[in-house]
């Protein structure tokens, strides 16, 4: 079985990845430090070509997106071929539209549409990603968590996930039992360590805070998942040393797992 690959979402480097030039500048920076995979999230307006072009020059894996809702509806032949030109196979969204978030009919009508955009791109040798935060986990009038109806009402070529650790601390759920649950559907963890500061969660570097993530990540091996990748939504120190931390601690985590 092959090693879970590590790497960076760059959405914890969005500052930093606005314009060509700085996202050369990150580039190079990951590469230094010993990231070659990433998800590409959060960056500013650059062209796809240009985008692709560094990529390629910095031999970065691009395991997976965060891509606008509106445009896989609206133009999704367009977002496809970007993919395929960035050689990534899995398109995600960031989260749930608040239209849909309101009751059963709504999230019926999320996956309504999402089975029909899911069902396209696997059609087109690509890959949907839903990315959770932790309102999924709230139980609606049918007694069903939102997540389970995720999970449940769609199927796993036209639907699959792209896990946050902290997320599920948050949501009120072991991590462990949500990533057993989403096995073989998810080729994507984001890792996320959970703190708590003055008796309120706050997202901390991995390996500082109060997750168990050698478990975590044991899961995450069983449970088929390809990459590991960090992602840190606020950091209390400049966000690359915040990513150089939390990548050696994630390093060690696989290292002392993968004996």
């Amino acid at each position: 079985m092959d090693r879970i690959k590590l790497g960076a979402q760059l959405y914890t480097l969005r500052d930093y990845i606005k314009t060509y030039e700085d996202c050369e500048e990150t580039f190079k920076y990951l590469n230094n430090i010993g990231i070659n995979v990433i998800q590409i999230s959060g960056i500013g307006p650059i062209a796809p070509e240009k985008v692709a072009y560094l990529v390629e020059k910095y031999n970065m894996d691009v395991c997976v997106t965060h891509t606008s809702f509106d445009r896989m509806q609206t133009d999704l032949d367009a977002v496809m071929n970007e993919h395929k030109m960035l050689g990534c196979d899995t398109l995600g969204i960031g989260g749930m539209p608040d239209i849909y978030k309101k009751d059963v009919e709504g999230i019926k009508e999320f996956i309504r549409i999402t089975s029909e955009i899911g069902k396209k791109m696997h059609d087109n040798g690509l890959q949907f990603a839903y990315h959770n935060h932790a309102f999924e986990f709230t139980k609606l009038e049918n007694g069903r968590r939102i997540f389970d109806m995720l999970i449940e009402d769609t199927k796993p070529e036209e639907f699959s996930f792209i896990g946050d650790t902290y997320w599920f601390q948050f949501g009120g759920v072991n991590p462990c039992d949500y990533i057993e649950k989403i096995a073989g559907r998810m080729k994507v963890c984001h890792f996320k360590d959970y703190g708590i500061t003055d008796h309120t969660p706050k997202f901390v570097e991995i390996g500082t805070g109060n997750l168990n993530l050698d478990a975590i990540y044991n899961k995450c091996k069983a449970s088929g998942v390809k990459y590991i990748v960090i992602e840190q939504d606020i950091c209390e120190i400049d966000p690359r040393e915040s990513m150089a931390i939390s990548y050696k601690n994630l390093v060690d985590i696989a290292e002392r797992n993968e004996k």
